[in-house]
């Protein structure tokens, strides 16, 4: 079985820093894009941010600037340092990882069950 598992999410002021933390574990050969999405209530889930297993990232309009993607590949750990965060940044965030299982495996998409983070104004 592979679990992806979120933590830091919370309640924080319009203005200030969150860093969200993901970890991969159990059955894993290799991880090739990790990422997260969010979703609002009433919304769709977006994508927030994604980082291949080379290290290059991709960030929806509305966080460029803003959020930072990050991750540890001995770790199988990906990181969202969330800066000047806005009431509209309030979602349940989601952490995304496409992995094979095995060397033969197909590549497929796993997901955590997602932290909230609720932004004040």
């Amino acid at each position: 079985q592979v679990q992806l598992l979120e933590s830091g999410g919370g309640l924080v002021q319009a203005g200030g820093s969150l860093r969200l933390s993901c970890a991969a574990s159990g059955r894993i050969f290799s991880i090739n894009a990790m990422g997260w999405y969010r979703q609002a209530p009433g919304n769709q889930r977006e994508l927030v941010a994604r980082i291949t297993s080379g290290g290059t990232t991709n960030y929806t309009d509305s966080v460029k600037g803003r959020f930072t993607i990050a991750r540890d590949n001995a770790k199988n750990m990906v990181y969202l340092q969330m800066n000047t965060l806005k009431p509209e940044d309030t979602a349940v965030y989601y952490c995304n990882a496409d992995l094979r299982k095995g060397r033969y495996y197909p590549l497929s998409t796993y997901w955590g069950q997602g932290t909230q983070v609720t932004v004040s104004s």
